[in-house]
């Protein structure tokens, strides 16, 4: 099986260094009566993780590291099983709180919603908190895992908004909304572990 990568990003082998791998998590069941926070994966995303954990072994992660929220619970525990390492969870690793905001009926409007997000990092946009309120957040959540486990290669598995907002923190020539927009469920973006610099992105398989 190979690596997926777009763009400019290179597949390099990884043996002996440490990195930052963080994941988006897999396919969910979309339940419109429930908030977002609270969904699970379908069992399409619990096969893609089957299909995409062999794609994160040159990285050789110690444990995975997951937000609170079950999509990503369930995406770390099947990616760890499968790479016969530990996960658990940690605080303030979840994705832009919006819990006061209604489903999204048209990809479209959400979407536009998202940009506006990314261009206006400053403002409320929707949900509880600003791009740049959910981006501090996440990088100290980020920081304070890293304290934790200072040698290891950790995966961190995460969600879109957040993962694309850190990324671009520590990687500026990133066009936010057009990065977003490429992201798979699941995918993976191993960083540099000391200045967070990306140096592979791993798609799932697109047929």
């Amino acid at each position: 099986m190979r690596i997926f990568i777009r763009h400019k990003f290179r597949w390099i082998r990884c043996r002996n260094m440490s990195w930052l791998v963080l994941v988006r998590h897999s396919a969910v069941a979309v339940d419109t009566n429930r908030p977002s926070f609270t969904w699970a994966l379908s069992e399409d995303g619990r096969s893609r993780c089957r299909t995409f954990a062999p794609l994160l072994s040159p990285y050789t992660p110690a444990r995975f590291v997951a937000s609170t929220e079950p999509k990503a619970m369930e995406t770390a525990r099947l990616l760890a099983e499968f790479l016969q390492c530990s996960w658990e969870t940690a605080a303030n690793l979840h994705e832009h709180s919006r819990r006061t905001v209604s489903w999204f009926a048209k990809r479209t409007d959400f979407e536009a919603a998202v940009a506006r997000f990314f261009r206006l990092p400053e403002s409320l946009v929707f949900g509880e908190e600003t791009a740049v309120q959910a981006q501090t957040r996440f990088t100290h959540a980020v920081h304070s895992v890293l304290a934790s486990y200072p040698n290891d290669s950790l995966a961190i598995v995460t969600h879109g908004t957040v993962l694309t907002l850190f990324i671009g923190q520590f990687n500026p020539e990133i066009s936010l909304f057009d990065f977003w927009q490429m992201l798979t469920l699941p995918c993976a973006f191993v960083l540099n572990r000391n200045n967070f610099r990306l140096k592979t992105a791993v798609y799932f398989p697109q047929i």
